[in-house]
């Protein structure tokens, strides 16, 4: 058994307000160094520098229909023009529509000089040596112009943009192969706690299966991290040092569950304050009011946080998820927030600002926010249900159903 410190409770701590502790956490790192990737491996990535187009998007008028290319002052309904040729998608030959006549043309294909429009084989009859008009476009019809997407040398991605699916698709059309972005940062997660047991082992009277560790390391993974670690010790500080002195050789942050209150075998706070230059903190909110942050020998950021489930997760979302997003190069850190209509009325204590899981219904077309658990930060399954945080702020004790609050939105969205 570890040997309690003596005044363990009497150490001093820094109050802040939420705000001020999200700050103070986003000081801890910049952006990352950039590196080069593959297009294909860009997804979920920052961008490090801006990214022109190498080429025009369309590269060159192209028919956006199935149909024939024409000149539009030869239609009208009932006449018959020859089919002068066929261009499929992917004919790299240069045609030129000749007078009086029509060239058979697929989507995607280059449109032929002299032609002005594209009429749709639903307006014909379909012909392949000669084509009946059923009816009439007008010029510029159906014709996709070169470079009325992007033009040759335009920014078409900003440095901080994170790529999405849309992104990748974009650098690939625009010719690019390889793109530098940030590194992704390396996330370690420590959970702390002699209760703890892995999932799927037998529990003992007063064992808890280890959750906190594979949530954060999930959380992180989502907010475009690669965790390299996830590890569990008891409330042992030999132990708990050794651990940390590893992890830190091995992340750009580390992230603590546990064992930073102010509890007799609080093991983490003892280590941080042992060999890290770090700040215990109290803040102003609810659930996730014990924190610490500060700087691991040899430089590398930890951010300690409470061991009860609930308030890991949100302590994770407004400090954590925001910093490595930061890391990673991200323009904006923060979660989308919005406003939706509370279901139910709530309390919240004065001092605190309050942070309860909810879901959101769109039934309606506006966000409707339903309370799910209650303010309890042990009650994880719960949180499984939620997609949203109610953010209640300090000053706010009272809130009725039907009143407007302001909501953190926890659902992942392609960027």
């Amino acid at each position: 058994m570890v040997d309690a410190p003596a005044g363990a409770a009497l150490l001093v701590r820094t109050v802040r307000s939420l705000d001020e502790h999200a700050a103070a956490v986003l000081a801890l790192s910049g952006p990352l160094p950039a590196v080069s990737v593959a297009i294909g491996d860009a997804r979920g990535r920052a961008l490090a520098s801006d990214v022109t187009a190498a080429v025009d998007l369309p590269p060159w008028d192209s028919s956006a229909m199935d149909g024939y290319a024409v000149r539009a002052a030869d239609l009208r309904p009932g006449v018959v023009l020859a089919v002068a040729d066929d261009v499929p998608a992917g004919d790299t030959r240069t045609v030129e529509l000749p007078a009086g006549s029509a060239v058979r043309i697929m989507t995607g294909a280059p449109v032929p000089s002299g032609a002005d429009a594209v009429l749709p084989v639903e307006l014909t009859d379909g012909g392949t040596s000669r084509v009946r008009v059923d009816g009439g476009v007008a010029a510029g019809a159906h014709v996709r112009r070169r470079g009325e997407d992007v033009r040759v040398g335009d920014v078409v991605l900003r440095a901080g943009d994170v790529m999405g699916a849309g992104a990748v698709g974009l650098l690939a059309a625009t010719g690019h192969v390889r793109v530098e972005v940030h590194a992704r940062p390396r996330v370690a997660v420590l959970s702390t706690g002699s209760e703890l047991v892995s999932p799927g082992e037998p529990l003992r009277h007063g064992q808890i299966h280890e959750s906190n560790g594979p949530q954060l390391a999930a959380a992180a993974a989502a907010a475009g991290a690669d965790v390299v670690a996830v590890v569990a010790v008891r409330d042992d500080l030999t132990a708990v040092r050794a651990v940390l002195a590893d992890l830190a050789a091995r992340a750009d942050l580390v992230v603590t569950t546990g064992g930073v209150s102010v509890g007799a075998y609080d093991v983490v706070r003892d280590a941080l304050l042992a060999d890290g230059d770090a700040e215990l903190v109290h803040v102003r909110m609810q659930p996730g009011k014990p924190q610490a942050v500060g700087v691991l020998p040899g430089g590398t950021p930890v951010l300690a946080l409470p061991g009860n489930p609930v308030s890991s997760f949100v302590s994770f979302e407004v400090f954590v998820r925001p910093l490595l997003r930061r890391m990673l190069g991200a323009r904006g850190v923060h979660r989308r927030t919005f406003t939706a209509t509370l279901t139910t009325g709530l309390r919240s204590p004065a001092g605190r600002r309050q942070l309860l899981r909810a879901r959101l219904d769109w039934s309606t077309g506006a966000p409707v926010a339903e309370l799910v658990g209650g303010p309890g930060s042990h009650l994880l399954g719960a949180l499984a249900r939620a997609d949203a945080l109610v953010d209640v702020p300090e000053d706010v004790t009272d809130l009725a159903a039907g009143s407007p609050v302001a909501v953190i939105d926890l659902r992942e969205h392609d960027a």
